[in-house]
């Protein structure tokens, strides 16, 4: 009888114990507990998000116009121990590579002793120009006295043929001799072409650098034989100056309206998190590309890489800033987005609010939602005791966690509501699995 009276106490003080917790907790707990976000003023700048790549400002394609094998390689101009390889700083004209010259130096000679040759020619017709015009002007003399003495019948006829005829062989020689010199010096300005090409062929084994800049890529090794055709091959990429460097980013038609050359941006790269480089919109090129029905823009942002970090190639994230306003009144998004349960808003407008809540889902015999006049419009909710009190504002910028309210009856300071937390599993509310379900409130 002991033991059964004592068991008889400990289920009472058990029960006395659970309806106290139920009373003090599990009660309380299907009540609200808001969460709340002061309206304050402060920056608010709306961007537009895009991800790019790092390139540099000028990318140079070193090529090769003659073919034949390269040899060697340029001494490195910070290290002339070192030769010229990825990631040399070369000056303009620097020897970048050489190719095997010998045969071009054979076409080089060989177009130099056909000029040395053509020039003689030309030499040698100007001398039998000279002798052919003395030739003809003594047959001319000859033949002038011939003519004189024809009268007196002091020659035969033979003698007078004779003359007359080696004076017209010369007359009519002279001109030939004048065409032979003319052929000659045309011989040597051919002569000399040849020679001019044979002598670039053989400058253009000599590869060197057209400007100051970086070897990004070295695309040939010493042996291998490069072979020029229509379009010439690639030896050698060159950036110009990686002190200046470009981000292309990939910008959505959707938001490349909002855009415009000279427009600041900020972005970031993986390579130095938490860092964020500033520069400006230079071009918004006009050959869009589609991706999966995808239309987007190459937008390119100028940025200074005086401390050389940035390297061609990084991923960058780019914020384009679009609109800035200094000092916003501003709510986080969430206060927008909240809409509190019937019972918990404040009961004198409770009935207008679920009727303008069967109005908007367009429940039977509701009516129709009116039209929204202004796009901007919109409210937030405030405290009032353990209930919820709308406020009507006029938002703005936002820049996807805040949003401006530019105006309305909310004040600075005000506590808007943002969200809420539950103790039990109410409306909304959050669920504690192991908390005893035999007491709990249906009605609420």
């Amino acid at each position: 009888m002991r033991i059964v009276r004592l068991v008889l106490i400990l289920v009472v003080v058990a029960a006395i114990g659970a309806a106290g917790w139920w009373y003090f907790f599990a009660r309380d707990g299907n009540k609200s507990h808001f969460r709340t976000a002061a309206a304050e003023r402060d920056e608010l700048l709306a961007t537009i998000n895009a991800t790019g790549t790092i390139e540099a400002e000028e990318n140079i394609d070193i090529g090769a116009q003659v073919a034949g094998m390269i040899k060697k390689f340029g001494p490195d101009p910070k290290d002339p121990k070192k030769t010229i390889d990825y990631g040399s700083e070369v000056e303009e004209g620097t020897v970048l590579a050489q190719i095997d010259p010998s045969l071009y130096q054979a076409s080089l000679n060989q177009a130099t002793a056909n000029l040395h040759q053509a020039q003689a020619n030309v030499q040698k017709a100007e001398t039998d120009l000279v002798a052919m015009k003395s030739k003809f002007e003594q047959n001319k003399r000859d033949w002038e006295r011939v003519q004189k003495l024809i009268p007196t019948k002091a020659l035969s006829d033979l003698d007078i043929d004779t003359a007359k005829n080696a004076y017209e062989t010369s007359q009519a020689a002279v001109p030939g001799a004048e065409a032979a010199v003319a052929a000659a010096k045309a011989a040597v300005e051919v002569a000399q072409a040849q020679r001019d090409t044979a002598q670039t062929n053989l400058d253009y084994c000599t590869i060197k650098s057209p400007v100051k800049g970086v070897v990004i890529t070295r695309r040939v090794n010493i042996g291998q034989t490069v072979v020029s055709s229509l379009s010439a091959p690639s030896l050698f990429l060159l950036a110009r100056d990686l002190r200046r460097i470009q981000v292309w980013a990939s910008v959505n038609e959707a938001d490349i309206g909002h855009l415009r050359t000279g427009q600041p941006v900020t972005f970031s790269v993986d390579a130095f998190p938490g860092e964020r480089f500033k520069g400006k919109i230079l071009q918004i090129r006009l050959n869009a590309t589609m991706t999966q029905n995808v239309v987007t823009y190459t937008v390119v942002v100028e940025t200074d890489n005086s401390d050389g970090k940035l390297l061609p190639y990084m991923t960058a994230n780019l914020d384009f800033e679009i609109e800035r306003h200094p000092n916003a009144l501003r709510v986080p998004n969430a206060a927008l987005r909240w809409q509190p349960a019937p019972q918990q808003v404040a009961p004198d407008i409770r009935a207008d609010f679920v009727k303008s809540m069967k109005a908007a889902s367009g429940a039977p015999g509701s009516q129709p939602k009116e039209k929204a006049k202004d796009h901007d419009r919109g409210r937030v909710w405030i405290e009032d005791g353990d209930f919820a009190r709308p406020v009507k504002v006029r938002t703005g910028l936002s820049d996807g966690l805040m949003t401006e309210i530019t105006g309305g009856d909310l004040q600075e300071g005000t506590p808007v509501i943002i969200g809420e937390t539950h103790d039990n599993n109410s409306a909304g509310g959050t669920t504690n699995p192991f908390t005893p379900q035999m007491f709990r409130n249906k009605g609420q």
